[in-house]
């Protein structure tokens, strides 16, 4: 038997979406879901990411917050934050490897990360 679950609230407002979760009879859940993970700080400032979770699969990483202060900041993440994104993609979890330069931005995207895919479910 499947049972559905609301997860937003339903409003007439046709600018809000009726997001359902399907929930099956042995607890496991399927849908999609959007998680911020914890903010993180760095020695650089904080770092935090966004997951998607579809059917229990990790579907999309944003960093939506990590250090851009300097041009420093801004080189050095424009490259590591791609590679952090594709290995959690890639590996579907926190267990991803630092990147070189990067030390403190890696180690803040990966504790945000692990938040979220805990608050997740995934």
């Amino acid at each position: 038997m499947l049972w559905f679950r609301i997860l937003t609230p339903v409003r007439l407002n046709l600018r809000h979406r009726l997001r359902v979760e399907s929930v099956h009879k042995d607890g496991a859940t399927t849908g999609t879901r959007t998680v911020t993970g914890d903010s993180v700080q760095t020695r650089w400032g904080p770092v935090q990411v966004r997951i998607t979770v579809e059917d229990g699969k990790l579907t999309d990483v944003t960093a939506v917050v990590h250090p851009t202060e300097n041009p420093r900041d801004q080189q050095i993440d424009s490259y590591a934050v791609p590679r952090l994104r594709a290995e959690a993609l890639q590996v579907q979890s926190a267990d991803i490897d630092t990147v070189s330069g990067a030390t403190c931005t890696s180690e803040g995207y990966r504790r945000s990360l692990q938040s979220a895919l805990d608050a997740s479910g995934g």
